[in-house]
């Protein structure tokens, strides 16, 4: 059973961002206007700092031996992406980060924003979301953009947008190769270099694309206020078989309800279903 959605806070608490942040955070959006939601007032799941510390020291660890461990595998699914399709072997796109928190007089005049029904108070701190480079081994074709606009249009109404499915399994956009490389989730590899430097932790919501903020409600947008994950609630739930609105709300409930301890069981039960390859396609 697919939990419900509500408005849902941070597990993550930290300071104003570095001016760079801040400033990526204030760029105009070219995908459409999205909430930006008050810090204040929403409930947290806060995490013991100590327990946190010590599983971003274990984070660091996994990422690194995922990586070295991994590179012969890597540098084989370089190759054989290469041999079956023109393009380059990673795959580079810009994914929705952890949301900046801002002040409200930082937020005047932004158009890409929608403001609560009060608009910005001065002082109060809200979520803005902001991005990050996000790698991959790629497994579609280098042009599918060109080759299929229509699967790029995102115009959806809300029902639409709750009932579809991210993934399909006869995706014509996905190469020969790299429907294996779905099917043994190892073109997800190079992400452990995104947990490596930060941008990603092991566990938390998949990172969205930029084109689906706008079709988030404001208690939705909540799902930002915690950093992108490599595996989550959804991906042991169903993964590739649930819909948006599905994903949407077990990442909520994630947000909602995170701890170290549940982090742990969420790896634990991913490795299982990455053997039993439920859902990945």
């Amino acid at each position: 059973m697919t939990p419900a959605s509500g408005a849902l806070d941070a597990a993550d608490t930290t300071a104003l961002p570095r001016p760079a942040a801040a400033a990526q955070a204030a760029a105009p959006s070219p995908y459409g206007r999205v909430h930006a939601v008050p810090v204040a007032g929403a409930a947290v799941a806060r995490g013991n700092p100590l327990a946190e510390a010590l599983f971003r020291a274990f984070e660091i660890v996994v990422a690194l031996l995922g990586l070295s461990v991994g590179l012969p595998v890597m540098l084989a699914e370089a190759l054989v992406i290469r041999l079956d399709s023109p393009g380059p072997a990673l795959f580079f796109q810009k994914r929705v980060a952890r949301s900046a928190m801002l002040r409200g007089r930082e937020l005047a005049g932004r158009g890409d924003l929608i403001a609560p029904p009060d608009g910005f108070e001065a002082d109060a701190l809200y979520y803005v979301p902001r991005h990050f480079g996000f790698v991959k081994f790629r497994t579609m074709y280098h042009d599918a953009r060109q080759r299929f606009p229509e699967r790029y249009a995102y115009k959806l109404d809300p029902v639409t947008f709750r009932a579809r499915h991210f993934k399909e399994e006869d995706d014509p956009r996905v190469t020969r190769v790299g429907r294996t490389l779905r099917r043994l989730t190892v073109d997800e590899l190079p992400n452990f270099w995104c947990v490596l430097v930060g941008d990603m932790r092991l566990v938390g919501p998949r990172p969205e694309l930029p084109e689906i903020p706008p079709y988030y409600s404001a208690d939705e947008m909540y799902k930002f206020a915690c950093k992108p994950g490599i595996t989550g609630l959804a991906q042991i739930h169903g993964r590739g078989l649930l819909s948006w609105g599905e994903t949407l709300a077990w990442d909520l409930t994630y947000v909602r309800t995170r701890t170290v301890g549940l982090d742990l069981k969420i790896i634990f039960l991913t490795l299982w279903y990455v053997i039993a390859r439920r859902g990945a396609f």
